[in-house]
């Protein structure tokens, strides 16, 4: 008998943009746009408070749901953004947002459990609940007048009585669809109607670009008793992607078994990791650092989509939050081979899009999160791909 893993995790796919960039990686003339991450190192002011805690000895277990300082800081910023009644009882710190995830499926989702994932999505989401042995059912999303869009009397449907939990990740990944409040509403009593869990990814939820402060959270129309848990972190909005920080929002009826999970998972996230985190939400430059981000990231977006814009030849529907651009170009059906001659041959280090699901095929992500004249370089590159 050969010593093979269980079929869950023998039947997941390497990460194709992991492909991409391993091809690329070691190479000093490529124009990389490939990970979901900026070019600029966290703040200096975060950094500082970690570097403060270590130097002073921070270096032993904590409570498994985080630092109370920090959970309190979560629960009133997230109060205040969103203007929802979040409270420190209800807060778990976990060792990153996609540790965030699992955790949120693990104290959910049983082998054999209907999952519904509204994609294309990162595949980390919709891999989560696979791995534990769900059946996943994957609802995609639509061009419609050349926006993304969501069908929701078709989701409703897909939605049925024998559903664990629907998973919905707005600002979304690669798209950078948003979902609209009235949507919020109408999928949230779908699914109480019904006794259906939801799970809400809302890390990106500070990068829109419509002028409002944030995209708005389904926690905005839940009641005390929903079965609903959001997922955020610290990694996008703050410039801490290398931080692994993240944290839970969930019903307070499952915080008793919240603990438990956590102890089994990492047991803690680092004390010392936590005061970065607890700087960044109760320093001023907390706030100031994702006023310059989403500053940066809107000069960047314009460079990005007008330069699209005028190349021909390449479909972008409009998208109102997260830090990417998900585009096809006609003739290219083929995403993981454009992708692999941009890098060759081009210099220009791009995401697939099948690396989101079988909705993404033919599809590329190019992550702005650049400074604009590197993203004038790319798109050059990708002006000589067209022409080739």
């Amino acid at each position: 008998m050969s010593a093979t893993a269980r079929p869950q995790v023998s039947a997941l796919s390497s990460s194709r943009i992991r492909d991409i960039a391993n091809a690329g990686m070691g190479r000093t003339d490529i124009a990389a746009f490939w990970f979901g991450e900026g070019d600029e190192v966290t703040p200096p002011f975060i950094r500082e408070a970690a570097q403060k805690a270590l130097a002073e000895g921070e270096t032993f277990y904590v409570h498994n749901l985080g630092l109370p300082q920090l959970r309190e800081a979560v629960a009133s910023y997230e109060s205040k953004l969103q203007g929802i009644a979040s409270s420190l009882e209800r807060i778990a710190i976990t060792g990153s947002g996609v540790s965030a995830l699992m955790i949120a499926n693990q104290l959910i989702v049983s082998p054999g459990d209907r999952v519904v994932v509204i994609t294309p999505i990162w595949p980390n989401i919709a891999e989560a609940p696979r791995l534990l042995g769900a059946d996943i059912v994957r609802f995609p999303l639509s061009v419609v007048d050349g926006k993304w869009s969501l069908d929701l009397d078709r989701l409703l449907d897909t939605i049925t009585p024998e559903t664990r939990m629907v998973i919905v990740n707005a600002p979304n990944n690669p798209t950078g669809f948003t979902l609209d409040e009235e949507t919020q509403k109408a999928i949230l009593e779908h699914c109480r109607r019904h006794g259906i869990w939801v799970l809400t990814d809302e890390v990106y939820e500070r990068l829109v670009f419509d002028g409002s402060n944030a995209a708005p959270s389904m926690l905005r129309h839940a009641e005390p008793q929903d079965r609903i848990i959001r997922v955020n972190s610290f990694s996008k909005s703050w410039r801490m992607t290398g931080w692994r920080l993240g944290w839970l929002t969930l019903p307070q009826a499952i915080m008793p078994d919240v603990p438990k999970v956590i102890e089994y998972n990492t047991s803690c996230a680092p004390s010392f990791i936590q005061k970065g985190g607890l700087a960044a939400l109760t320093d001023p430059r907390g706030e100031e650092t994702i006023a310059a981000l989403k500053s940066g990231l809107a000069a960047s977006r314009y460079t990005l989509l007008d330069g699209l814009s005028q190349m021909g030849r390449i479909d972008i529907p409009d998208a109102g939050g997260a830090m990417y651009a998900f585009f096809r170009i006609d003739g290219e059906r083929d995403d993981m081979a454009t992708a692999k001659a941009l890098v060759a041959d081009y210099g220009l280090g791009l995401a697939p899009g099948s690396a989101f699901g079988p909705e993404g095929e033919g599809w590329l992500r190019w992550c702005f999160a650049a400074k604009p004249e590197k993203i004038a370089v790319g798109l050059e590159r990708l002006e000589r791909f067209l022409k080739r």
